[in-house]
């Protein structure tokens, strides 16, 4: 599937088979997150794959919308590490791009996954935190949730030519 492809067709899926991942492709999610941009090359980003059943079906009731992690095959859980930050406040956005690297590249490898959003919630925070063993300076931004799909998605046109606008706001390109 080529990367157009994977962008436009990538949805979140809730639903797996339970097929195992294998550490191949596992590694490759890894290069793809991996392989964001970050500010000034930071790259802030510390990532815990998660197999363990029992973790994964834990981090369900840390996480209120994260059922789905009772089925998935593995979890991805993308840390800012702000001992790595040398641009104060960016770890946010360079691990949110590491999370959709992530989750296109699920998509390219015929994979299913969905963005279960962590930061800034203090609960979360906290709950996953202390179920990971992060340390302090170790905040976890995301869990992504993967396996392969038990349902296929059809694609979703979601552009909106009402929301861009040229050289102003107000200024209609289409």
């Amino acid at each position: 599937m080529d990367a157009m492809e994977a962008i436009l067709t990538r949805r979140s899926v809730r639903q797996y088979t339970g097929a195992k991942i294998s550490e191949d492709t596992i590694k490759l999610l890894l290069e793809a997150a991996m392989s964001a941009p970050s500010a000034g090359n930071q790259q802030p980003w510390q990532i815990i794959v998660i197999d363990d059943r029992q973790i994964l079906n834990a981090i369900t009731e840390v996480h209120p919308y994260a059922s789905m992690l009772k089925q998935a095959a593995l979890g991805i859980v993308i840390c800012g590490d702000l001992q790595r930050e040398t641009f104060k406040g960016y770890w946010v956005q360079d691990c949110s791009a590491a999370t959709e690297n992530l989750l296109i590249a699920a998509r390219a490898l015929g994979l299913g996954a969905v963005w279960l959003g962590v930061y800034p919630l203090k609960d979360r925070i906290k709950g996953i935190g202390k179920l990971l063993h992060l340390p302090d300076t170790v905040i976890p931004l995301a869990v992504v949730s993967i396996g392969y799909p038990a349902v296929e998605q059809g694609a979703v046109n979601r552009f909106d030519s009402r929301r861009i606008h040229r050289n102003r706001w107000g200024s209609r390109m289409f």
